[in-house]
């Protein structure tokens, strides 16, 4: 019952931190009903006119072709940047202030009529792998100002628009996940989660399969807090194709009375979308993929808040432990963490540590020793993961040890998890810390900064609110500088160990070493970091195929210049997770 009480004066606290970036919220849906009484007069005439232009001749067609080409590039050259503000962007943005208190103040996305779509076989007409664009390894200064599509603005001639063809089926990055009824619980967790594609479509999500892992391989990870003792397990529930059967029945755990746990989900797509198999499970998980209406992207939380609350009294009460990092007998320096500037990447500590086994079937089971002994010739997947990549290449190459506990779906062999990986962070990152900033790409509202949605994310995995003493470091103009003046020095001195430790992804770096240099490169690119007033630190040698073969650090120390004149990452600056594949990938 106590432990009731401090969650609600917690949501009340969080409420109250909220409110204060609330507008009024009537008066901008009265400047949204006369916006789009306008638009509606707008579009009448173009109708109107649209019936007329059909008796236009072929020159008239061509001058009104040159005109829309020449505005084109003129609006590419004279649109002014966003400049930021103290004020949090979303605060003055209409679709923010459509946002009802009440999601306000549970920073939830329940959706209790939005049911699981039906069940349906599997396409056998997958789409096949795409390759990764060939933006995702050129170097980040080639395309941090891209010029708007000279073909954005192409009138057809009568006769050619009569035979104009559908436009080429794009691949697709986005998916839904089916979330079981009762998933904090035993049966819940031993339930399969299942991937699909959004209700309503078809083509275009058929490749929602775990079979088509790399593009769009769906993870999930329960961490679990016995509040009592403050005993910690992880626990892999099972991610399924939706039609299909698991390879292996789901181990069922047993959990502590009391038990508290926290769910994390991954995903190889862009944005993993969470669907309720029941009208209540999403509000029975306490389940969020992002802010009403804007979802984080490829990762997603049930029940972080109420978990890293609960950890933290225990560790306050002596019953929980944390152990500490240690030292790297390589650097003689700390072992690293997810919130150390030596290792972030353009939005830290995303995804999960989960592997499954996947049967040349397309049928998924966990991982343990008797699914591989029953499963012959099942292969591992796994999930592109900045928590992986501490976990299975840093921490090997340095010496060092993650945090590990008990994992129920393996026997109890010891696992790790993105939750254990947060609570080592908070016991043992020294100043500075690096937290989620507001220029990480799945925190944008809109394409603008978004304090609430920066601090939802936060809330799920254990870090502190924006505020004035976290911004000190993790402000966008802040994390860019420290991810600049801090990771490059830490780079150029591991070089050694770092150059014999295996690369995460063969296409972006031929090892460990080069794989993180172009990853801060890019980073650096997709934070816009550039419009702080700093420069790219690397430079990165590629081979024939985009591969850096070689980097070399320029380790002096920058200072930010333009603190309040930076902008959010373009809309679309990254085609989906294939440069995010290629950046922060746990492997294969």
């Amino acid at each position: 019952m106590s432990y009731r009480r401090t969650a609600r004066a917690y949501r009340r606290d969080v409420a109250r931190y909220y409110r204060g970036f609330e507008d009024r919220p009537r008066a901008r849906m009265g400047a949204i009903a006369v916006m789009l009484v306008a638009a509606l007069g707008v579009a009448a005439g173009i109708i109107f006119s649209s019936s007329s232009g059909a008796k236009l001749s072929a020159t008239s067609d061509a001058a009104t072709g040159a005109a829309c080409v020449s505005s084109s590039a003129s609006t590419g050259t004279t649109t002014p940047a966003t400049t930021a503000s103290a004020v949090p962007a979303d605060s003055a943005s209409p679709s923010a202030s459509a946002v009802t208190s009440a999601s306000i103040i549970s920073g939830r996305r329940w959706r209790p009529h939005h049911p699981a779509p039906p069940s349906t076989a599997p396409t056998t007409t997958a789409a096949p792998t795409v390759a990764p664009t060939t933006t995702a390894t050129v170097p980040p200064t080639a395309t941090a100002s891209a010029s708007p599509s000279s073909t954005a603005c192409v009138t057809p001639s009568p006769s050619a628009s009569a035979t104009t063809s559908a436009p080429a089926p794009v691949a697709n990055t986005a998916c839904d996940i089916i979330v079981p009824a009762n998933p904090l619980s035993a049966q819940g967790l031993a339930t399969p989660y299942q991937l699909t594609g959004t209700a309503g479509t078809s083509a275009a999500q058929s490749g929602c399969t775990m079979a088509n892992n790399a593009n769009l391989g769906a993870f999930v990870q329960a961490t679990i807090l016995d509040p009592a003792t403050g005993a910690l397990s992880v626990y892999e529930p099972l991610v399924i194709t939706q039609g299909t059967t698991p390879a292996a029945a789901p181990v069922v755990p047993t959990l502590p009375a009391g038990a508290i746990v926290t769910i994390d989900f991954g995903f190889n797509g862009t944005t993993l979308t969470q669907v309720g198999a029941t009208p209540e499970a999403l509000r029975q998980g306490d389940c969020a993929d992002g802010l009403d209406g804007s979802v984080f992207g490829q990762v997603s939380f049930c029940n972080g808040i109420n978990f890293f609350r609960a950890a933290a009294q225990d560790e306050a009460r002596g019953r929980l432990t944390v152990p500490a990092s240690g030292t790297s007998p390589v650097t003689g320096q700390p072992c690293l963490t997810t919130r150390s500037f030596d290792v972030v990447d353009q939005d830290p500590s995303d995804n999960v540590t989960t592997t499954y086994l996947l049967t040349a079937s397309g049928q998924t089971a966990q991982l343990n020793a008797a699914n591989t002994a029953a499963l012959a010739g099942a292969t591992q997947i796994v999930n592109g993961s900045d928590n992986k990549l501490l976990t299975a290449f840093l921490d090997p190459a340095l010496g060092c040890t993650p945090f590990q506990v008990p994992d129920l779906s393996q026997d109890g062999a010891m696992g790790t998890s993105q939750a254990l990986n947060e609570l080592a962070a908070a016991k043992n990152q020294a100043a500075p810390v690096a937290l989620v900033p507001e220029n990480d790409e799945m925190v944008l509202v809109n394409d603008a900064f978004s304090v609430r949605k920066t601090d939802l994310y936060r809330a799920e995995i254990g870090q502190l609110p924006v505020s004035a003493a976290t911004d000190a470091t993790s402000s966008p103009a802040s994390f860019c500088q420290n991810m600049v003046n801090i990771q490059t020095p830490f780079l150029a001195a591991s070089q050694s160990a770092l150059a014999a430790g295996g690369s995460p992804v063969p296409a972006v770096g031929d090892n460990l070493l080069t794989f993180m240099a172009n990853r801060l490169s890019m980073s650096f690119a997709n934070l816009s970091c550039q419009t702080y007033g700093l420069t790219d630190p690397v430079t990165v040698t590629l081979d024939a195929n985009g591969v850096a073969t070689a980097a070399t650090f320029n380790t002096a120390q920058q200072t930010v210049t333009n603190p309040g004149g930076g902008t959010p990452p373009p809309p679309g600056h990254r085609r989906g997770r294939r440069g995010h594949t290629l950046m922060d990938p746990s492997g294969g």
